[in-house]
C-alpha cells in the first residue's frame, strides 16, 4: 500500500471490477484517456483484463481508494530498463473527485514510488492536448512537455494532438 492524504494506492481485487465496468463503460472518462475508441464492455472482459495485469510482471497496475471507496487505477508499465524509463497511466472514473487533487496527488505518489523502489530515471506518458485538465495536474507533479504528435489521434470526431510529458528523477520540484 502507498498512502497519501487524500488516496491509497493498494492492489487491484475482484471486488473492485464491477466498479471499473461502470469506468470503462463512462464514453466521456473513455475519450479522455485516450487509448482506442470506447466500446462496450463486459464484466467477464474487465475481469480478464485486470486478471491478465495482475500476472504480468512488465505492469504495476493499482486501484486508487479515497474515502474508503474506490474511484480509478494508475499504472506503470513499459519498462525499459537499459535506459531506466516507465511510462505512466491514470484514471478517475468517479466524476465526484476530478479536479480535487486526487488524480495529481495519486500520480506524485506513483512517480514517487517508481523512482525509489524501481531505480527510474524517467517517467512519461501521453496525454490529449484537449485534455487541459489532465495536462495541468501533470505540470503540477513536475511533469513537462517534450514534445507533441500533431493530429495524431482521432477522437470524438475529430483530430487531436498527442503531447508527451515527462519527470525525471533528478529535476527539481
Amino acid at each position: 500500500m502507498i498512502e497519501g492524504k487524500l488516496v491509497r494506492l493498494r492492489p487491484m481485487t475482484p471486488a473492485d471490477y464491477p466498479r471499473m465496468l461502470e469506468f470503462k463503460n463512462d464514453v466521456e472518462f473513455e475519450l479522455l484517456g485516450g487509448g482506442p475508441p470506447p466500446r462496450p464492455h463486459t464484466l467477464a472482459g474487465i475481469t480478464e483484463f485486470f486478471d491478465n495485469l495482475a500476472k504480468d510482471r512488465a505492469e504495476v497496475n493499482f486501484a486508487i481508494e479515497a474515502d474508503g471507496k474506490l474511484i480509478g487505477d494508475c499504472a506503470l508499465h513499459s519498462f525499459d530498463q537499459r535506459s531506466g524509463t516507465a511510462e505512466l497511466g491514470i484514471g478517475i472514473g468517479d466524476r465526484a473527485y476530478w479536479g480535487r487533487g486526487y488524480g495529481r496527488e495519486a500520480v506524485a505518489l506513483l512517480v514517487d514510488w517508481g523512482f525509489r523502489l524501481h531505480n527510474l530515471r524517467k517517467i512519461w506518458l501521453t496525454v490529449y492536448a484537449s485534455n487541459e485538465r489532465a495536462v495541468r495536474s501533470y505540470q503540477a507533479a513536475g511533469f513537462a512537455e517534450e514534445g507533441r504528435q500533431r493530429e495524431h489521434v482521432w477522437s470524438a470526431g475529430g483530430y487531436e494532438d498527442l503531447v508527451y510529458m515527462a519527470v525525471f528523477r533528478d529535476q527539481p520540484s
